[in-house]
């Protein structure tokens, strides 16, 4: 598919991999499993993975997705890397929050907080 490398944007800060997510809406199956597919794959080239998911164009994100997160944090944490979350909206916060995923998940205010986590 050609819009499958839109869903999300690739860029690195130093030792850290962001990924931007694209997609305003996070709900339909078929999206999170192609998100969920890229982010394997990042870290699978990877041999300590440090990534940061930025949430900033993210409005609406269906239980799937959480699915799709709390699986790529566990395979991030057996090759001794680090996930960090940021810039999430206050609706998809309170979720994260109802949850206890926020405990789970390193999450920080803006890209640059998220980065110096994983950095430091």
């Amino acid at each position: 598919m050609s819009d499958e490398n839109q869903r999300i944007h690739v860029s690195n800060e130093g030792d850290v991999t962001v990924v931007e997510l694209a997609d305003r809406k996070i709900l339909d199956e078929i999206n999170i499993m192609q998100i969920g597919e890229q982010l394997s794959q990042l870290v699978a080239s990877t041999d300590v993975p440090k990534l940061v998911l930025d949430f900033a164009n993210v409005e609406h994100m269906s239980s799937s997705a959480l699915g799709v997160l709390i699986t790529l944090h566990k395979r991030i944490r057996e090759k001794s890397g680090m996930l960090g979350l940021c810039c999430i909206q206050p609706t998809i916060q309170e979720i994260f929050e109802i949850t206890r995923l926020s405990e789970i998940f390193n999450i920080q205010a803006d890209r640059a907080a998220a980065v110096g986590a994983i950095q430091a």
